[in-house]
């Protein structure tokens, strides 16, 4: 698949940002020991030069994994030295370009988990990349999930966008205000067993809950369910990166795309929701979840209310397990400029035909993911953690 890289592609790639935007720049004189890389690892970074084709990655045999970790090495130690004599102006120069490095790195460290899932997914052995005992409805004794409730939001003029303490994306800016109409959103994910009842009422062959480029993509491609999923004696099986194992029902619904969303809260009777109406939702939730530190990954079992909370009132699991589909066109907030240079293209040259995606995945690092966070995909991909909550308009 085109979006798929393989393992010691990101390697280098990543490798290949800190000697492009920090070596080259702030070392005099800098040579690259071999210059083909500028070549084979640039992903899309047109103002630093030519790039090899993206969906042809695949049939780079050369550099070796050895070589590659032997390139991330040498980087490495560059960097150190740089740092080690660099005086306070000149570190003042570096320090926001190595974190934004080093926060790009995170970003494919979660593309090396959902990218080998892909690849082994291809393998009628359905290799096992780790042995994790995933919870069950038997192994947590039939305990009912929570019910799927609506919580209620009233209109407010909310902040948007991140406040400029610590790190973010030049797309998490400006910070601006919004007028957010009331609404009401789902308490939890959508389920397994929630998306199998929309598969059973024929919806993959009912048009009129698909967007006209859904409803072509669905025939073109022949879904009849998510990415991963197929049908065994009658009963759902997918793989997982545990293996392959019969689908649970408890767990949220996932490698579903922007099409499959939209259609699946059609068909129940609600929407998507806007990422400003998630955002003012989610700032009120610890950032808590299942993210790529526990090493499960996998979305776990939507989790029971506790006793403390109040009925209706608390959203589960909004962060971590699945990256959930919003109905907002990724598009600049109010004031956007894009920096200058290659590094301007990193975020702003894709605001267009792509959809907005909140809270993290299961294979998000915890360290990585903010309230206003902005991720974004084309309508028609599936191969990430994405999943689906629920919103409607007010009563």
């Amino acid at each position: 698949m085109p979006d798929v890289s393989p393992t010691k592609w990101h390697l280098a790639h990543t490798t290949w940002f800190f000697e492009t935007f920090i070596l080259k720049n702030f070392v005099a004189e800098y040579r690259a020991e071999i210059p083909e890389y500028a070549y084979l690892f640039n992903s899309y970074y047109n103002a630093a030069g030519d790039m090899h084709r993206r969906d042809l990655r695949g049939l780079i045999s050369r550099p070796t994994v050895g070589e590659a970790q032997r390139y991330r090495a040498s980087i490495d130690s560059r960097i150190d030295d740089l740092l080690s004599d660099a005086g306070e102006k000149l570190l003042d120069k570096i320090e926001p370009i190595l974190v934004l490095g080093m926060q790009h790195e995170q970003q494919h460290q979660e593309l090396l988990i959902t990218d080998i899932k892909h690849v082994f997914a291809q393998n009628p052995l359905y290799p096992v990349y780790r042995d994790v005992a995933l919870a069950s409805s038997q192994s947590i004794g039939k305990m009912p999930i929570p019910p799927l409730q609506f919580i209620d939001f009233d209109e407010a003029l909310v902040q948007i966008g991140h406040d400029g303490r610590g790190f973010a994306y030049d797309n998490e800016g400006p910070r601006h205000r919004a007028l957010v109409p009331a609404f009401s959103l789902a308490s939890r994910p959508v389920t397994n067993g929630e998306y199998i009842a929309f598969i059973e009422d024929n919806a993959y062959q009912r048009p009129e809950f698909w967007l006209s480029l859904g409803w072509m993509t669905v025939n073109e491609q022949r879904w009849n369910a998510p990415l991963y999923w197929t049908k065994r004696n009658g009963a759902w099986w997918h793989y997982t990166l545990s293996g392959f194992r019969p689908v649970e029902e408890w767990e949220p619904v996932t490698h579903v795309s922007y099409f499959e969303a939209d259609a699946f809260a059609n068909w129940a009777g609600a929407r998507l929701p806007i990422e400003f109406e998630w955002e003012r939702a989610a700032l009120s939730c610890p950032i808590e979840g299942n993210f790529v530190e526990t090493e499960v990954f996998h979305p776990v079992v939507v989790v029971s209310a506790t006793a403390a909370e109040e009925p209706g009132k608390s959203l589960h699991q909004i962060f971590g397990d699945v990256w959930e589909w919003t109905r907002s066109a990724y598009s600049p907030y109010p004031g956007y400029r894009a920096a200058p240079g290659a590094l301007g293209e990193y975020n702003g040259k894709f605001m267009c035909n792509q959809y907005v995606l909140r809270g993290g995945s299961c294979a998000t690092s915890r360290t990585h993911i903010r309230c206003t966070y902005r991720n974004f995909f084309q309508p028609e991909k599936r191969w990430q953690f994405t999943g689906i909550r629920l919103a409607r308009d007010a009563r």
